[in-house]
């Protein structure tokens, strides 16, 4: 079909057919506010707030769901849309609270600058405080119902992006409000902590929890080895969330910028995230010589086993055994780091930065304690680390490139590749085709393209030896969701399965800068890839100082020690 002509504020557009006259603006450079709309969600229509004039029609209409027509002329910021929208904000004001300032989404808070954009410098209304209490029940996310300007933005993140829908709408009119079912606290809904609701957001009613305080105490004690470990996705973010631009890879200034906030030691989840594929790997190849559960399902992203014991707890015998990369860490970092540095565990404070607000429940399961104590103190988004650094005044854009420390900061591009959907599988194809085999991957041919890319489930077959070995990838709960279906109809043909919680994966994940969409999670994957293909060693399995783990302290991959530290059961959940 041809495209459809229509008239902008007095410019000639065209727009594709089922285009949106929002889409049709934005196409054509023309920008109309919004609140409710997201472009990577649907479109609630709800707050009224991009509201534009049609010729001929007696209503306004909203931009975002209204479509584009051929030979309809519309005007974006006449007088009485500019009205419309500034009493639309005016009445979201009316009961909000002015608490900006001590707001976790001051200045990055869409409600706030809509207001100034709009040139609201007062409110003709009656300012009436609803006074809902905040829910403070989960250790990842922070609910504050007072701040919630029902955009139903989280409620369509969690139920169309990754199939929960632990959020609703309940009340009407005025006393309308988002809340988990029967009001309960996230702790007690079916909520699996991925935070995807936090980036959706576009005030301060949804945020993670705020541990800094707790890192900022455990820095200014004498008496502690404070110790860093940074995941995959960070170096690819991290810059952004301080102003560089998106996919901005900072690895060396990372390192340089947390020994400078006081960090004893700076290391690498990459590292353990080596040692999750040896693990893995082998189990794998366990798994298809001794006829046990298949397909084998990755472990790594908490949000998503969470969702497993909640919905699929009956397929919980597929899912790896292996701990995530953070927790192996944790539990290496309070055993074989700790004896080799001769620290007493007991004095050691372990800190993740993680992409992730799920990370922040998986710290404190009872079974994360294979060192006799709790394996990571601490786990802080990307956010919660850029708000550290602006606070010490600390230029991320201007320190150092430095290191990371050894041995537990060496690491692998195949390591690198975990932050991006595909990059476990491809990380673990590049070591067990190199076990089975006996011979090494060429560079050519250390890429796997089939398991990358932001399709929502995607599905190849590797030849090992001239064994068929059938795998999948999938991103998104929703997409997940898809798999385990078929898994459990037993008509799945794969042998091993890789799933992420988060759109992209970790790349993607809830604790991300405040605006990720799907061209930011493209843009940090691609930096991802890029710092694989700059690395020097590029399989987990040639990592030398993970061969020097195992042949001091693990002894093999899937040993008694490797069993004890870095192994787990999960749990069915009502």
């Amino acid at each position: 079909m041809s495209d459809i002509t229509l008239t902008i504020d007095g410019r000639t557009v065209h727009a594709a057919p089922g285009s949106t006259i929002l889409e049709a603006a934005r196409g054509a450079g023309i920008r109309i506010p919004t609140l409710c709309w997201h472009e990577d969600l649907g479109t609630p229509s709800a707050c009224r707030v991009c509201v534009v004039e049609i010729a001929g029609m007696r209503t306004l209409q909203p931009a975002c769901s209204y479509p584009a027509s051929q030979g309809i002329v519309v005007r974006t910021n006449s007088p009485i849309v500019r009205e419309a929208r500034r009493m639309a904000v005016e009445l979201i004001l009316a009961h909000h609270p002015d608490d900006c300032l001590s707001c976790a989404r001051n200045l990055r808070c869409e409600l706030q600058q809509l207001a100034s954009d709009l040139g609201i410098r007062e409110i003709r209304f009656e300012r009436v405080k609803r006074g809902l209490p905040r829910d403070e029940s989960s250790p990842s996310i922070v609910r504050d119902p007072d701040k919630c300007i029902n955009c139903r933005r989280c409620v369509e993140a969690c139920e169309k992006i990754q199939g929960v829908a632990a959020l609703s709408v309940i009340n009407r009119g005025f006393d309308a409000v988002v809340m988990p079912a029967y009001e309960d606290g996230l702790m007690d809904a079916v909520c699996v902590m991925c935070g995807q609701c936090t980036l959706a957001c576009p005030t301060g009613a949804i945020i993670e929890r705020d541990d800094t305080a707790r890192v900022w105490e455990a820095l200014s004690d004498p008496d502690r080895h404070v110790v860093v470990q940074t995941a995959p996705a960070i170096r690819a973010s991290l810059g952004e969330e301080l102003g560089l631009p998106a996919g901005s890879i900072v690895t060396g200034k990372m390192a340089a910028a947390l020994r400078r906030l006081g960090f004893d030691r700076v290391f690498d989840t990459d590292f353990a995230a080596d040692v999750t594929i040896m693990e893995e790997g082998h189990e794998l190849l366990q798994r298809l010589g001794s006829g046990g559960t298949l397909p084998l399902i990755t472990s790594c992203s908490p949000g998503w086993i969470k969702f497993i014991e909640h919905f699929y707890p009956e397929l919980l015998p597929h899912v790896s055994t292996c701990k995530s990369p953070q927790q192996m860490f944790g539990a290496l970092a309070k055993t074989y780091y700790a004896e080799r540095a001769g620290i007493d565990p007991a004095k050691m404070f372990v800190v993740s930065i993680m992409p992730c607000t799920a990370k922040k429940f998986e710290v404190q399961r009872p079974e994360m304690r294979a060192s006799g104590r709790q394996d990571v103190d601490v786990a802080l988004t990307t956010r919660e680390l850029g708000r550290m650094l602006r606070e010490a005044g600390i230029d991320l854009d201007d320190s150092p490139e430095e290191d990371f420390d050894a041995p537990l900061g060496i690491s692998t591009g195949a390591a690198a590749i975990f932050g991006a959907t595909g990059g476990v599988m491809e990380a673990a194809l590049r070591t067990v085709y190199e076990v089975v085999t006996g011979r090494e991957l060429p560079p050519e041919s250390l890429e796997f393209h089939d398991v990358r890319g932001l399709q929502g489930v995607k599905e190849t077959t590797v030849t090992l030896n001239g064994n068929c070995v059938n795998v999948a990838v999938a991103h998104g709960l929703a997409n997940a969701r898809r798999v385990l279906d078929r898994i459990r109809s037993g008509q799945a043909p794969w042998q091993f399965v890789e799933i992420m919680c988060c759109p992209g994966g970790c790349v993607g994940g809830g604790g991300q800068p405040i605006g990720t969409v799907m061209n930011t999670r493209a843009e940090r994957a691609g930096a991802l890839y890029a710092a694989d293909r700059d690395m020097e060693l590029r399989s987990s399995h040639k990592n030398p100082a993970v061969a020097t783990l195992y042949e001091e302290y693990l002894e093999r991959p899937l040993s008694k020690r490797s069993h004890e530290l870095l192994h787990t059961h999960y749990t069915p959940r009502r």
